[in-house]
């Protein structure tokens, strides 16, 4: 056995170049840790330094804030690429334009069609290696759309044009050009591959101009606001009778005045009844409602019970786990899958993007939507849109909401990690005063309340500073629901690091069993519906899997950075083996993720090259993939930095290329040549360059 280095993966001695370890990416620095900012339906925005360090120059900055802005490649830019020469959508489908000559756009089909590139080929992998690397030719083939739904919407525009056109000759010796559509594909296809979760144009124009009706959370909304009221008379209150405490000390007066016993008989005498009534009032009794009918309310009993124990749980992941993503990762057998984190108060501007981070595919068994927000007027509303908007159409089995997003644009918003510090921090415990929750477990008990059935899951972190772990006391106050004093939430999960924390330290999990062992012993002090408690870090195989369900007492592990790298990953959990899966197999799945794309995305050529960019968003994580057939030692982990190493063919050395030309170059083996005009710039710097020569 060769000796590697502390952190080296242990390669095989015939596959090893050198016992360095090559550099591998700032996963922390990627995900935003380190000022980086994610807008809007996983883009990347540009980060620009307008303050420059408090007016302090290049050399002068600290070693922390040049570490800060390490590992992320800013300034990401990826504009659309279109036809050179576009026409009407509606002509494009083959159908009239109401606005005919009035029509901004281009009516000319045979124009178009003339300066149209030539259709492409989505080619099986067996054409791709026996062509060699370098791709086969373009001829015309099925069309990916047309194949799942029996009809393409792209019609004339679809780079895959002659797998669903029909020609035929007309009067006048031209040929007349008409769509196929295929009745038994797209009626099958209503069921089996229609996207759900759609909102409406009315609905969006509603929200952006603050319309829409909001008729249960206004009402919980009132109610919170005059709790408000209610506790800061009780804390003027509190402050008049501690000065007559203190005056009377001063004059010497024998009797100590307003001790904590004594406090309901002082406020009752100086009619502080309602103060007095607000002290006993439980804040998560409060009825909830269905949705579907607001005047009926629903006990917490009766909220759907989420059984996932030992489920595997595909994370939220930023840019990467859009809905292909998500689909592929279903094909490896995950149980659970949740949508892009979106932003409460853009749910609430009607913004598209970030609706379209609800979509759900048909075979997401089991789906949620990921919010993040600071407040309940913001968290509360957005929760009441989707239950009208998709709840009732089956399209989100639960809501989660992020309480443990590191990325700065989040965090300092007051969302995501920092409602650890604050929902702690807001929490105010008046010897005499029944404990009140902080600002996220009114949200969590409103939103609750508007979503009927549909569950509130949180996700967490285990505090935000090294050595100061919190999460413990949120989830014990999370559980429990109406008449148990806590927030009624379905499911917990926990990422065993805090905010401060870098990947290249280990989760905690000793910590996270901690935290699931005080849950239940609350749980089972006062007779509560135990709920699903996950766990989330470090896991990258099976064995990582099974044994950590075992030895850490939690439920389930959610998988983030291993699905990112190792998508097969869930094949592996859900059939117990470690998985040496070849070359040909990885590039089967890479098809498979170009053709979900196409799907979802479009096979016009503005789609078929946000296809592209998505690709090599992730084959900028699964390049990191070292194949278990070349290690000595098994399982892999995660944080192990791989030496140099040869593969055992051709395709394999090419799918461990840190050179984003070569993503580019397996994307043009199944979504033909890219544009002069198409670039990719991955998230971390570390695998950011081109080849020189």
């Amino acid at each position: 056995m060769s000796v590697f280095p502390a952190g080296t993966a242990p390669v095989k001695a015939e596959y090893l170049i050198s016992v360095d370890p090559l550099p591998v990416p700032d996963d922390d620095a990627a995900e935003g840790g380190g000022g980086g900012q994610i807008s809007r339906h996983g883009r990347d925005a540009a980060d620009t330094d307008v303050n420059n360090g408090g007016g302090r120059s290049k050399k002068e900055r600290s070693k922390e804030e040049k570490k800060a802005r390490q590992g992320q490649n800013k300034n990401r830019r990826f504009g659309k690429v279109r036809d050179e020469q576009d026409i009407c959508f509606k002509i494009a489908a083959g159908i009239l334009c109401e606005f005919g000559a009035e029509c901004k756009y281009n009516h000319d089909l045979q124009t178009y069609l003339a300066a149209k590139p030539a259709d492409l080929r989505m080619p099986t992998v067996d054409e791709v290696l026996k062509g060699g690397l370098e791709g086969v030719n373009t001829q015309p083939t099925q069309c990916p759309i047309f194949e799942e739904f029996g009809e393409c919407k792209y019609g004339f525009k679809c780079r895959y044009l002659s797998a669903h056109i029909r020609k035929a000759p007309s009067d006048d010796g031209t040929e007349t050009l008409s769509l196929i559509v295929d009745e038994q594909k797209k009626a099958h296809a209503t069921i089996s591959a229609k996207e759900v979760n759609y909102i409406g144009s009315e609905t969006q124009k509603l929200l952006r101009t603050k319309k829409y009706p909001f008729t249960i959370t206004d009402s919980y909304l009132r109610e919170l606001q005059e709790a408000d009221k209610r506790e800061q008379e009780l804390e003027k209150e509190r402050k008049r009778l501690k000065e007559e405490r203190e005056k009377a000390a001063e004059e010497g007066n024998a009797v100590v005045l307003f001790e904590p016993e004594q406090m309901q008989e002082v406020m009752a005498k100086d009619g502080a009844a309602k103060i007095q009534e607000r002290t006993a009032m439980d804040v998560s009794s409060a009825p909830q409602a269905d949705i579907s009918t607001p005047d009926v309310p629903i006990r917490f009993s009766e909220k759907n019970r989420l059984d996932w124990k030992g489920k595997s749980y595909l994370a939220p992941l930023t840019t990467v786990g859009n809905l292909p993503f998500r689909r592929l990762c279903i094909s490896y057998g995950v149980d659970i899958t949740c949508g892009e984190m979106g932003l409460a108060t853009s749910f609430l501007s009607g913004s598209k993007e970030e609706w379209s981070l609800v979509r759900r595919h048909p075979s997401e068994r089991t789906f949620g939507v990921q919010i993040a927000g600071n407040k309940p007027n913001t968290l509360v509303p957005t929760a009441e849109v989707l239950a009208k908007e998709c709840g009732s159409q089956g399209g989100i089995d639960f809501v989660d909401v992020n309480c443990g997003c590191p990325i700065d644009l989040v965090f300092k918003t007051g969302s995501g990690s920092a409602r650890i510090v604050e929902s702690l921090a807001d929490i105010y415990l008046p010897p005499t005063v029944l404990d009140a929750p902080g600002k996220l477990g009114k949200a969590i008990i409103g939103m609750n309340k508007v979503l009927g059935s549909i569950p509130v899951t949180i996700k967490l972190r285990t505090g935000v500073k090294d050595g100061r772990n919190t999460a413990e006391k949120l989830m014990t106050r999370a559980v429990g629901g109406s008449g148990e004093n806590g927030w009624g939430v379905g499911c917990i999960t926990l990422h065993g690091r805090t905010r401060q924390q870098r990947y290249t330290k280990l989760a905690d999990w000793e910590y996270i069993r901690q935290c699931v062992d005080a849950v239940r012993a609350r749980e089972a002090d006062e007779d509560l519906p135990p709920v699903p408690i996950f766990g989330n870090g470090d896991c990258f195989s099976s064995h990582d899997y099974h044994s950590t369900v075992e030895q850490y007492h939690v439920d389930g592990v959610m998988v983030g950075r291993g699905a990112l790298i190792k998508p097969w990953i869930f094949t592996e959990i859900k059939e117990h083996r470690e998985w040496d899966i070849s070359s040909r197999e990885r590039l089967e799945g890479i098809k498979k993720l170009a053709e979900f794309g196409l799907s979802h995305f479009g096979s016009d050529t503005s789609g078929i090259n946000t296809t592209r960019r998505y690709l090599c968003e992730a084959l900028s994580f699964q390049y990191r993939y070292l194949p278990i057939g070349l290690l000595e030692v098994l399982p892999a982990r995660i944080n192990d930095r791989a030496p140099s190493f040869r593969g055992r063919d051709e395709l394999e050395n090419l799918l461990a290329s840190p050179d984003s030309a070569d993503w580019v170059k397996i994307s043009e083996m199944f979504l033909g040549p890219a544009p002069e005009a198409f670039v990719f710039v991955p998230k971390h710097k570390s695998n950011a360059y081109e080849s020189q020569g």
